[in-house]
């Protein structure tokens, strides 16, 4: 394993997030309210110019298959669809291979709106980039984060998607369907071509009730759902790039369901046995901070 490999720090590494005060970024009662209700909360703001600019740097360096530290991806696609005109860039593991992306998971601006949501102290599951170029930009298509997550349970996990461009309706902006969070988990029915394939497993009900609400955010803004929450994206078809890290965390005490290892180059925790170690580190804790 490379001797570079940021997992093994649990606390930040650089200046990118030092003086935040988490107090500053606690959401309001009626924020966490529209959550419960609606199954996700857009528009928090996450990250500031300058930390912006420093991860969009270090995405770059990604967009080259050799670039340093690449062994260390869990998972690592250039184009997740296989289809070239419509490419969908989509990795596991930023965290460990630089500072910028490793250090966000322990911003402050995320921990603490993260804290409420998930009423109680989070632990680091795995983050997310989600790329779309210019022109030719794929799809993700509609899906709920847990039924990719069902090794690890109870049920006690939160999504936060950060943009690190402005992302529009026109550029394939997150999508949710509001309420599916109240839905039982569906099939997977596959994650980066055909948006429709969806509608095959919902029952007459849900398919009435599927009404998105595209949600636009400015680089640097994020939303938070729940791992029921319907919500997907459609092609980029613009003269602009839209991509996005994705944070996701669990409540501390969700365990493992499996023997086998939860993430491509990770060591087996054990069925029944806590998420835990170098690569699922207690990130915040509410009731100790």
């Amino acid at each position: 394993m490379s001797l570079n490999d940021l997992s093994r720090s649990h606390t930040t590494v650089s200046d990118l997030f030092s003086g935040m005060d988490p107090e500053a970024y606690r959401l309001t009662a009626e924020q966490v309210a529209f959550f419960r209700e609606k199954g996700y909360l857009s528009g928090i703001r996450l990250l500031n110019d300058e930390q912006v600019a420093a991860l969009r740097t270090e995405l770059q360096e990604f967009f080259d298959p050799d670039h340093e530290g690449h062994e260390l991806w869990h998972e690592y696609h250039t184009n997740e669809s296989g289809d070239p005109d419509n490419v969908l860039f989509h990795a596991l593991g930023a965290w460990r291979i630089r500072p910028g992306f490793h250090d966000a998971l322990w911003n402050p601006a995320f921990t603490a709106p993260a804290g409420q949501l998930l009423a109680g102290p989070g632990r680091f599951w795995h983050d997310q980039l989600f790329c779309k170029p210019a022109r030719h930009g794929g799809v993700v298509a509609w899906h709920q984060d847990y039924s990719y997550w069902t090794r690890t349970q109870p049920l006690s996990h939160l999504t936060c998607w950060i943009g690190l461009d402005d992302a529009t309706v026109d550029n394939g902006c997150i999508c949710y369907i509001p309420g599916s969070h109240e839905w039982e988990l569906l099939p997977i029915t596959g994650l980066a071509n055909d948006m429709e394939a969806i509608f095959q497993v919902l029952t007459e009900e849900q398919k009435e009730a599927f009404n998105p609400v595209s949600i636009e955010l400015k680089a640097g803004e994020a939303a938070f759902h729940h791992p029921l929450m319907v919500h997907g994206s459609h092609a980029n078809r613009t003269d602009r790039p839209r991509c996005a890290m994705v944070i996701n965390v669990v409540r501390d005490g969700v365990r493992s369901a499996t023997d086998e290892p939860l993430l491509d180059g990770v060591p087996t925790i054990g069925k029944g046995k806590a998420l835990d170690g170098q690569f699922f580190p207690l990130l915040y804790d509410p009731i100790h901070s």
